[in-house]
């Protein structure tokens, strides 16, 4: 008997246009909420509070600022201490996106994300990264019921997180060269659909003149691209989409170097070293991190090349479960002989 449709959830609102984050009483006022509560980060409550709630005329507003260190625990209790709402919205950084992600879900309330950089596909995702136990864990929730990214704040946000993102954007290639490694072994089923969504976006960004990381055209793309590969997950019912060794190399980073950097950074390293490991779109991937800087923005950060020898050992652990590249030990001595004979790693780690 064959498998029914399935109805995907996928984002009802999706603004990506600059000025964005000045409309959302309107933006509300046609989807019929009524009663909001937005969401603040220390910086967003500092630098947008005030703007954004001044814009609001007609609707019933609450504002909140929230602490980016707590617990699950801690956040349980905080998403059951508050009032009932028609619609959560959380405006910043991956943390209070992910806070007001998993605070929606325990609520069963909609949520919208308005990201004020675009480090990372998470405002787009259905799962977020909270403190469990003392350690960042990836927990489930639900795809937004909205995206609003305004062009012109996240224009603002410092050069990294771009970067940071056009690294996470970038692992696409890999992770699905990983999910197709997987397929054949017989480990893991790739769905076509999410497939083709999470390589359409990454193309399609790959195309855009990179002269500019500032330019509103470019930075479009990469929120557009980061959107359409949060979705794929959704499709997908899995990360495979959009995460494959190249993640599993940053994670261990995250948990065994004494310095870990940002995820898309360390991302967009191990994406490097992978493209040349499944020997698949590496030059294209070296023209892209050469012509947004990326390269250049690594050589400043002291990342040690050792660091990366000990994640790339310790990576089939991450997820053991899964079978990418990485899992094979003759594909890891090839990511280890890469790491220290790549001319350009030798220039931009230490």
């Amino acid at each position: 008997m064959a498998n029914p449709i399935t109805n995907i959830p996928i984002p009802a609102i999706l603004e990506i246009r600059s000025g964005a984050i000045y409309s959302l009483e309107a933006i509300l006022m046609k989807h019929g909420f009524e009663k909001i509560l937005l969401l603040f980060d220390d910086f967003t409550f500092e630098h947008y509070e005030q703007k954004v709630k001044s814009t609001f005329t007609t609707l019933n507003v609450n504002t909140v600022q929230i602490d980016t260190n707590l617990s699950i625990e801690d956040l349980i209790s905080t998403a059951f201490s508050i009032d009932t709402y028609d619609v959560i919205v959380a405006i910043g950084g991956g943390s209070i996106i992910d806070f007001g992600k998993y605070i929606s879900f325990t609520r069963r309330t909609p949520f919208i994300s308005i990201p004020t950089s675009a480090s990372n596909d998470g405002f787009a995702s259905s799962n977020c990264s909270l403190l469990v136990e003392g350690r960042k864990t990836t927990v489930p929730a639900r795809v937004p019921y909205g995206i609003v990214a305004d062009l012109s704040v996240i224009q603002q946000a410092p050069d990294k997180f771009i970067l940071a993102g056009i690294g996470d954007l970038m692992s696409n290639i890999t992770a699905l060269y990983d999910w197709d490694f997987e397929d054949k072994h017989g480990v893991s089923q790739v769905n076509a659909f999410s497939s083709m969504l999470s390589k359409k976006a990454v193309n399609s960004f790959i195309r855009t003149p990179m002269h500019d990381i500032k330019h509103p055209t470019f930075l479009k793309e990469l929120v557009s691209s980061l959107t359409m590969g949060g979705v794929s997950t959704v499709i997908s019912g899995n990360s495979a989409p959009i995460s494959g060794s190249e993640h599993l190399i940053s994670h261990a980073l995250d948990k065994y170097a004494n310095h870990p950097n940002m995820h898309g950074i360390q991302v967009g390293i191990a994406t490097y070293i992978m493209a040349s490991v499944q020997q698949h779109r590496a030059e294209r991937m070296h023209k892209v991190f050469s012509r947004t800087g990326f390269f250049n923005y690594v050589k400043t950060l002291g990342i040690k090349r050792t660091d990366f020898e000990k994640a790339i050992q310790q990576s089939p652990l991450i997820k053991p479960h899964r079978y990418t590249y990485l899992h094979d030990e003759t594909y890891r001595a090839k990511a280890i002989s890469f790491l220290h004979e790549d001319e350009t790693l030798k220039e931009i780690l230490h």
